[in-house]
């Protein structure tokens, strides 16, 4: 059913997703990630490229040890948003996670490079970890 414009279907506006994202987030809060992942599935469905959705799909699928589909996620995420730091780090962490020790290593040296003290932190102890 691809191509169904399921938001015209339900007659839902912004209001709703921004509503379904909410219910989806409450859930990643209480660490309850598989109901979690439902929602955001479901919104995934409903707005395909959302960057949002796709980055924190991939961040609950390596959360749950799931690399692969986390990078298939977060490589969906950042063709939408090449830029978005966070995303760029799981990427990082996802590539270690599936043994790709060399590519995790390149993606983690670019981020310790960033002006963001938090993103390039993170990258240097990936860096600490996988050297």
């Amino acid at each position: 059913m691809n191509g169904t414009n399921w938001l015209e279907i339900l007659g839902w506006g912004r209001t709703e997703i921004e509503d379904l994202r909410y219910v989806a987030y409450s859930y990643i809060r209480q660490g309850i990630y598989d109901v979690a992942l439902t929602f955001f599935d479901a919104l995934l469905v409903l707005s395909p490229s959302n960057a949002y959705d796709l980055q924190t799909i991939g961040a609950l699928y390596l959360q749950q040890g799931n690399g692969l589909k986390a990078l298939e996620l977060l490589d969906r995420a950042l063709k939408v948003d090449p830029s978005h730091l966070p995303t760029q780090l799981n990427r990082a962490k996802a590539l270690f996670m599936l043994g790709y020790k060399r590519q995790g290593l390149i993606q983690a040296i670019e981020l310790e490079k960033s002006e963001n003290r938090e993103i390039s932190s993170q990258a240097a102890a990936l860096l600490l970890a996988y050297r």
